[in-house]
């Protein structure tokens, strides 16, 4: 486990990034800690620089956008997802377990023609 902080220190509608086998972006969203991968799936931009709302993040180069609950992007530019990470809360302080599924999900050839399309 990773230690992040006391949850106290993460302002609503932040982040701060902890650094695992690649740099990991904690976002604190409506009280709840979210984990993802901190650099975007389609360029090598740093999510915790971008902005938060609706549970999704905004890459701050390109506008790819990312829900922080299941990593999938929601269109173009981005067609890989993010990986996520599982937060743990202890006497008000959160860790990342850094452990993650060994494959992440794309978006659907038909998701991205569909948004494309749109």
């Amino acid at each position: 486990m990773i230690r992040v902080g006391a949850v106290a220190d993460i302002p609503d509608g932040e982040a701060v990034v902890v650094q695992g086998e690649v740099p990991i972006a904690v976002f604190h969203v409506d009280g709840e800690l979210f984990a993802i991968d901190d650099t975007c799936s389609h360029q090598k931009a740093s999510l915790s620089e971008g902005w938060v709302e609706d549970c999704k993040v905004e890459c701050p180069l390109h506008a790819a956008c990312f829900d922080l609950r299941t990593g999938m992007p929601s269109g173009p530019p981005a067609k890989m997802a993010v990986r996520t990470y599982p937060v743990v809360v202890t006497d008000g302080v959160a860790f990342v377990n850094p452990i993650v599924e060994p494959s992440v999900p794309t978006v659907p050839a038909t998701l991205v023609a569909d948004i494309s399309a749109a």
